[in-house]
């Protein structure tokens, strides 16, 4: 089917609560050499996008100011020098910005077949999660098969995705969830075990579980007061990776255990991170990580779905802290 002219995309109408957000007609972007346009299904609805929506997280100069990092959907137009994807192909894919809306201009190379087994609408909430798991947990931390990994909000789109490529890669799993259902339902998904951090102390309870040795690496979304605590949690040579700062900004940290323990603190955001090492995660995540979904290690767990236009109800949604896995927007409707 031909282009349209314009499309329907969500606009922040100003920094503040999430009823800001509306939809609002805008012309079709076009692809520049090395990227393709794509018509989109469904898009994948990630903290950050809140975070911008409340004009705590703006994105960088050279990207849409339209929300939404994730993507899927049809190759309906292909910018210069672009060989794969074809027009045609059903693909999804991590974008700088722009994804709540009808069509989204997406990097060649940061897009990726939709993986066998899994539907357009569930592969929508791969890109985000993966590309920070895959860049947090495996290349900067370097989770080895054997090892032990923390991962903190568990049944966050990105708590689920770490628990299922650590297991996959070996790795003795314990997670921390809010309520004893998500605790649950961590376990469910492949936790070797999950800590309710309301009723219980989970510094002591990884020392418990991990007889005092304490675990190898550390996932951390939450960052301010939770540092400290992170540090206490690893072993000797442990890894710390903080992926987002829910608690704060700043933290203090005794480094003299940090260098008597030889511990490692990393941290990394994906929308800044360049262009080629985002390039060079998508080529990993095809080779390592697509093909756990078709025998189910990998599955994407979907939350609720929204209409575009509703997209304040998305947002609200995450920000009430009661989902389980991925918030997902429909393009379509």
């Amino acid at each position: 089917m031909p282009i349209p002219n314009t499309m329907r995309h969500v606009v922040i109408r100003t920094p503040g609560p999430p009823d800001v957000l509306a939809a609002v007609e805008a012309p079709v972007p076009a692809p520049n050499a090395g990227e393709v346009l794509i018509e989109v299904a469904w898009a994948g609805v990630n903290r950050p996008d809140c975070m911008q929506r409340a004009g705590k997280y703006p994105p960088p100069p050279d990207a849409s100011p339209i929300p939404g990092l994730e993507v899927s959907g049809r190759v309906v137009a292909t910018g210069g020098g672009v060989d794969r994807p074809r027009v045609g192909d059903e693909v999804c894919a991590l974008v700088a910005g722009g994804g709540y809306a009808e069509y989204a201009v997406a990097p060649a190379d940061w897009c990726l077949p939709i993986p066998a087994g899994l539907s357009l609408r569930d592969a929508a909430g791969l890109p985000e999660t993966t590309f920070t798991v895959w860049n947090n947990l495996v290349d900067r931390a370097a989770l080895a098969p054997g090892e032990t990994v923390l991962v903190h909000g568990g049944t966050s789109g990105i708590g689920l995705t770490a628990i299922q490529i650590a297991r996959a890669r070996g790795a003795t799993v314990i997670a921390t969830a809010g309520t004893p259902d998500k605790v649950a339902y961590c376990r469910s998904i492949g936790a070797d075990h999950a800590i309710d951090y309301r009723s219980t102390d989970f510094v002591a309870e990884v020392a418990r579980i991990t007889g005092k040795r304490g675990v190898d690496v550390v996932l951390d979304m939450v960052g301010g007061d939770y540092v400290p605590r992170n540090l206490a949690c690893l072993a000797d040579d442990g890894r710390l990776s903080i992926i987002a700062l829910q608690r704060g900004m700043r933290a203090e940290v005794d480094l003299r255990a940090l260098m008597l323990r030889r511990l490692t603190l990393t941290g990394s955001t994906l929308r800044a991170s360049p262009h080629a090492r985002k390039s060079a995660i998508a080529r990993a995540l095809l080779a390592e990580v697509w093909p756990l979904c078709a025998p189910g290690k990998l599955r994407v767990v979907v939350d609720s779905v929204h209409p575009l236009d509703r997209a304040a109800d998305a947002h609200a949604r995450m920000e009430g802290g009661e989902h389980i896995g991925k918030i997902l927007l429909d393009a379509r409707r």
